[in-house]
């Protein structure tokens, strides 16, 4: 949260794109969420409720807001990422905003690397690379890297990293899209190998250094555009 507040800069007025529950939204600003799922719609707070519509064609005037941000959401656009990352160029009057993951180094991961072979698979056709987004972009654009730190509040699926026992927590693995979207055959193949090799010792002689480290570069990525 930090990151995208300081990314947001002075901008008052926020579209959260793809805003989901709004886990990620400022609170000390305007912000318009825009969801297309009523699903999601309905789990956030009453006083921060949602527009329906989707990235493609934001329900907003041009040049409408300060900034547009995005959250882990460009994924689920597919394969219409490069409109939405226009729409959002189009009613931003400064800053965009977008969080994103780098699959080509997620796909390294010991999680997506040794055994949930199927989201490696998937993500590397449905993530755009971060240069490709940039690239989208009407205004200049950094990417910078986004190291996840060990004790992270947000369990996602990058969050794994030094945790191979949050594999066998079902509510660990709830709280995640990249298993939630695998059918029970495969949730539980992963399981039971991740748990056989906790057993045996073989997954810390392998990766055992991981849990040593305080951060690492699990693919995170933090895009960010200014056109002042």
């Amino acid at each position: 949260m930090r990151r995208i507040a300081s990314a947001l800069g002075d901008a008052r007025s926020v579209v959260n794109v793809g805003a989901g529950a709004g886990s990620y939204e400022p609170r000390d600003r305007a912000v318009i969420a825009v969801e297309p799922s009523h699903v999601m719609v309905a789990q956030r707070d009453p006083a921060r409720p949602a527009v329906r519509g989707s990235a493609q064609a934001l329900p907003l005037h041009d040049e409408s807001v300060d900034a547009a941000m995005t959250v882990l959401s460009l994924h689920h656009w597919h394969p219409e990422q490069r409109q939405g990352v226009r729409e959002m160029c189009r009613v931003a009057r400064d800053v965009v905003v977008i969080v994103t993951i780098d699959a080509a180094v997620s796909a390294r991961v010991w999680l997506m690397a040794d055994y949930l072979h199927e989201v490696r698979e998937l993500d590397l056709r449905i993530f755009p690379a971060p240069e490709a987004v940039a690239g989208w972009l009407d205004r200049p654009a950094s990417i910078e890297v986004v190291p996840v730190h060990r004790d992270t509040p947000d369990h996602t699926l990058l969050s794994f990293w030094a945790h191979p026992e949050r594999v066998l927590d079902a509510r660990a693995r709830a709280a995640t899209s990249g298993f939630a979207r695998q059918p029970p055959e495969v949730v539980r193949r992963v399981v039971d190998a991740v748990a056989a090799d906790l057993r045996d010792g073989s997954w810390d002689r392998r990766h055992g250094a991981l849990r040593g480290l305080e951060e690492y570069d699990a693919g995170l990525r933090l895009i960010v555009a200014r056109a002042s």
